[in-house]
């Protein structure tokens, strides 16, 4: 499934299956063909994408601190980060919810 998160706001941010339900599954909601985030309900979605890419991050540098302790090669990440991968649909639903618009996918 392809994801094409859209607002009123903000250009149109895509994402393949995935990363879709991953970054939908962080803001609390299930993944799903349809849906939509309310203007009201923007700023709680922002934070909660917001504390898993920075959980995220935690685990990672986590990863490398123990590597470096162990003496083992520091491990690099592979492809694109969550905080790379959330960087446009944040700044759609922040500029939604500065113009008092939802977001919706798949409508």
């Amino acid at each position: 499934m392809i994801y094409k998160f859209r607002s009123k706001a903000a250009a149109d941010v895509i994402m393949m299956g995935p990363a879709g339900d991953q970054v939908l599954r962080l803001m609390g909601r299930q993944p799903a063909a349809q849906g939509i985030v309310d203007v009201e309900s923007l700023p709680a979605a922002i934070s909660a994408l917001e504390r898993g890419v920075a959980d995220d991050e935690a685990e990672f540098a986590r990863l490398q601190l123990e590597a470096q302790e162990r003496g083992e090669p520091v491990p690099q990440r592979q492809g694109i980060s969550l905080r790379q991968r959330t960087w446009p649909l944040l700044e759609l639903m922040r500029r939604s919810h500065a113009a008092g618009q939802d977001m919706v996918w798949g409508v």
